[in-house]
């Protein structure tokens, strides 16, 4: 079998390079090793109901009218109509860090501005500086390293208001310990800040059958339970894959999500990428009758939070660290469809390796899932009220579960710290995208897979 172009994964960034693709020539295979499709941002069933591994918030919101802002310029892409999507805005969100102060913000920027130059005043007009660097960098252009907290610090000379801008930014994707690139800061700082966060009034089975029924609609193909073992190269060339069941497909041109240290294990060859701690993340899901009320939360869509006297963004040594994270509370949206529950999600920095180790022995396993999920519920009450007793399921998954269901190594949602913004990773026809090529969100993964494909593929076509 042969085809023009063969994508390794079908998760959001997969999807929407091979819809862009097919637009063109409909001659694309997506190989997906899960029974279905989304990656990281995909869905099961439990409790004889739906719940979403993603979604939970989009960032990257735009009016109509912003033509230049990602999320529009991605459905233009995609020739994707917004009214096929039903978006719905957050209704507010926190940033709180215990008994020293708390930053709340929407998607209204200014409203933002406004809090921090009345709790901030002295920094201010450092932030105000910081905003416009923001404003005049160019992201995905080649550069080394740049500390972002660093330059965050001598704009603002203040500690605590640095750690604040930092937690939820880092929280939706940095995979950096205690700090981030500064091209990664500014698309997050403009994604969550600038622009702010939404979701579509359906679930993520909805975005993804979207997806794939306009995909389809041009004639491309997807395999799932299709495992990549071997991609077949020759003098830097691809020439196809090997699957795991023996069968080889040839393509002319290859784009991969599977990661960069993926790629090149099935590349059979070393990355060469500097080797830098990988983050997990746990995250508990708590499901209550939808008339729960949480006294603390003030229909919050999202608190970030810190309890520690430093905020510490790192892979903690224990199994997981409950001093900061995230709680998210996805039916918090303007105008979402009544639903027959709410759900409360709450997420963490985690080892992998303490995980890792109890890999054979199921009931040790468990039996931490469980004092994990009781842990995150006692630090989730204390800011939002009491719930406990309200809960009629609750689900927890750790590295190892992202790592199991997304092939993710160490499962870690943000990859590997060192990315490679261009996409090229040294051969003539394949490329990279997805989360280690740098951009987040899912926004920024769809438009990843879209930009690979108009830059280094269909031009050669």
């Amino acid at each position: 079998m042969h085809v023009p172009l063969i994508i390794i994964g079908g998760g959001l960034s997969g999807l929407a390079a091979a819809l862009r693709f097919a637009r063109f020539i409909p001659d694309v295979l997506i190989l997906e090793q899960h029974s279905r499709l989304g990656g990281l941002n995909s869905y099961y069933y439990r409790n004889k109901r739906l719940f979403e591994t993603g979604l939970h918030a989009i960032t990257n919101y735009a009016e109509p009218k912003d033509k230049k802002a990602p999320l529009n310029r991605l459905l233009r892409q995609l020739k994707i109509k917004r009214t096929e999507l039903d978006l719905h805005e957050q209704n507010h969100s926190e940033i709180r860090f215990e008994n020293r102060e708390s930053l709340r913000f929407s998607n209204d920027f200014s409203q933002f501005c406004k809090e921090i130059e009345l709790k901030f005043p002295s920094s201010y007009p450092g932030f105000t500086e910081l905003v416009s660097l923001v404003n005049a960098y160019d992201p995905f252009a080649p550069a080394v390293f740049i500390s972002a907290k660093k330059v965050i610090q001598d704009k603002l000379q203040n500690d605590l208001l640095t750690e604040m801008l930092l937690c939820p930014l880092m929280y939706y994707g940095s995979s950096v310990e205690n700090d981030m690139d500064l091209g990664q800061f500014v698309i997050m700082f403009r994604a969550i800040f600038q622009e702010g966060m939404f979701r579509p009034g359906g679930t993520i089975k909805d975005l993804l059958d979207l997806l794939e029924n306009h995909y389809k609609a041009y004639g491309g193909e997807i395999r799932t339970k299709s495992s990549v073992k071997q991609i077949i190269s020759e003098n830097k060339k691809v020439l196809g894959v090997v699957l795991e069941s023996g069968e080889e497909i040839r393509c002319d041109y290859m784009l991969s999500t599977a990661g960069s240290e993926e790629t090149f294990e099935l590349l059979g060859t070393k990355s060469g990428l500097k080797t830098l701690p990988r983050l997990g993340f746990v995250e508990t899901i708590f499901e209550v009758p939808p008339v729960t009320k949480l006294k603390k939360a003030d229909n919050n869509t999202i608190i970030f939070f810190n309890t520690a006297a430093k905020f510490n963004y790192s892979s903690p040594r224990e199994a997981v660290n409950f001093d900061s994270g995230v709680i998210c509370m996805p039916q918090n949206f303007q105008n979402l469809a009544p639903l027959p529950y709410k759900e409360i999600r709450t997420t963490h920095l985690a080892s992998y390796e303490h995980w890792k180790k109890l890999a054979e022995d199921k009931p040790a396993y468990e039996l931490l899932k469980d004092e994990t999920a009781r842990h995150s519920l006692s630090v989730a009450e204390k800011i939002l009220g009491n719930f406990a007793e309200n809960i009629v399921y609750r689900d927890t998954f750790t590295p190892l579960t992202i790592e199991r269901f997304t092939a993710k190594k160490e499962g870690a949602i943000y990859g590997n710290p060192s990315k490679i913004k261009d996409g090229n990773i040294g051969y003539e026809n394949l490329f990279l995208a997805g989360t280690d090529q740098g951009f987040l969100g899912i926004v920024g993964a769809m438009l990843s897979g879209v930009s690979i494909v108009n830059q280094h593929i269909l031009p050669r076509i």
